[in-house]
C-alpha cells in the first residue's frame, strides 16, 4: 500500500538548501581576516560588500579603526557603497593625524597617484622622499607622505589651472564652429568608462576613458599647449587651445611629453596615461571646451 506524503516533508529539504545559500551568500559578502586568495585583508585593496562597515573591517583586518578611516580620507563611513574600493593599510603603516604618513608602495602607485589620494602635491612627496626617485618606486617600499600643500604647490605654477570651476559667468561663446568636426579621439584603443554629462547629484562630470598599459594621449586638433603641469586629484594634465575658441584637457596623466607654449599638430603625443590607484585601471580624463564652457566632446570628435 503506496504512503502519502505527510505534509510540508517535501518541503523541508528546498528549505533548508535556501537557507543554507543564503548563509553561503551572508558568508561571502563579508570579509574575513584575509582575501580569497589567501592574502591577508591588511595591506590590500578590498571592495565593499553588502552589510559591511568600516569598523567590522578594521577588526576583521586587526587595524586601528581610525586608520583605515585616515587611509581613505574620501570614504564617508555612512555612505558605503556596494561595489566601492577601499585601502586597508597593513601594520607597517602609519597615519599620524597631522602627518608626515608611512605608506606602502603597492602596484601601480605613482608620486602622482599617491599625492593625489592624500590631497597633497606630488612635488611634497617626492622633496620628502629624495633618496627615491619617482623612477625607482618599488612595490613594498615604505615612503613618507606629507599632507596639505596642494595648494602652495598649485600657486608657484605659471599658468592657472583653467579646468577648475571659475566663480564668475562666462560669455555665452555661442555655436560650437562647423569646421570643428570629425576631430579623432585622443586615444587609438580606448573604453568609454564614463560618459560626459551629470551624474546622479546633478554635477557635471568630463568623460572618462579606460584604455591599456602603454597607451599615450594624442592631440585631438592642431593647437598650443597652454599649460603642462599637475594639478590636485588630477594628476599630470595637459591642456591644449585650438583655434576657434576650443580646448581639450587631458588629465590623470602619469608622465607629461610636452612643455607649456609648444606648439603641436593633431596626433601629437601629450602624455602618458597611468594607472589610477583607486579604479585599478589606466585612464584618462578627456574634457573639450568651447569659450572655458565645457561641450559634450561627442559633439567635436568623430
Amino acid at each position: 500500500m503506496a504512503q502519502r506524503p505527510v505534509a510540508g516533508q517535501g518541503r523541508r529539504p528546498r528549505l533548508a538548501l535556501i537557507l543554507l545559500f543564503v548563509l553561503l551568500a551572508g558568508c561571502a559578502g563579508t570579509p574575513t581576516g584575509a582575501l580569497r586568495g589567501g592574502e591577508p585583508l591588511a595591506g590590500n585593496w578590498i571592495t565593499i560588500q553588502r552589510g559591511d562597515t568600516l569598523g567590522e573591517i578594521a577588526r576583521r583586518a586587526e587595524v586601528p579603526l581610525v586608520r583605515l578611516r585616515r587611509f581613505n580620507p574620501g570614504v564617508d563611513p555612512r555612505r558605503l557603497a556596494v561595489g566601492q574600493r577601499l585601502l586597508v593599510p597593513s601594520r607597517r603603516e602609519r597615519a599620524p593625524s597631522g602627518g608626515p604618513y608611512r605608506y606602502q608602495v603597492r602596484p601601480g602607485d605613482t608620486y602622482t597617484a599617491i599625492a593625489r589620494r592624500f590631497g597633497t602635491a606630488p612635488g611634497r612627496v617626492a622633496a620628502a622622499n629624495p633618496n627615491i626617485a619617482a623612477t625607482d618606486l618599488e612595490v613594498g617600499q615604505l615612503i613618507q607622505v606629507p599632507l596639505g600643500g596642494a595648494r602652495q604647490a598649485s600657486r608657484s605654477t605659471a599658468t592657472p589651472a583653467p579646468s577648475r570651476p571659475s566663480r564668475t559667468r562666462l560669455p555665452d561663446p555661442g555655436e560650437v564652429p562647423r569646421q570643428a568636426s570629425g576631430w579623432p579621439w585622443p586615444l587609438d584603443d580606448y573604453r568609454v568608462a564614463r560618459r560626459y554629462g551629470p551624474d546622479g547629484r546633478g554635477t557635471l562630470q568630463p568623460m572618462l576613458l579606460a584604455t591599456g598599459e602603454g597607451a599615450r594621449a594624442r592631440a585631438v586638433a592642431d593647437g598650443q599647449v597652454r599649460f603642462a603641469g599637475s594639478m590636485r586629484q588630477l594628476g599630470r594634465v595637459v591642456i591644449v587651445h585650438h583655434p576657434d575658441n576650443l580646448q581639450s584637457v587631458y588629465a590623470l596623466c602619469e608622465t607629461l611629453l610636452v612643455e607649456s607654449g609648444k606648439e603641436v599638430r593633431r596626433g601629437t603625443p601629450l602624455c602618458e596615461i597611468g594607472l589610477h590607484a583607486a579604479s585599478g585601471r589606466h585612464e584618462l580624463l578627456f574634457d573639450m571646451r568651447h569659450g572655458g564652457k565645457p561641450i559634450d566632446p561627442t559633439t567635436v570628435l568623430r
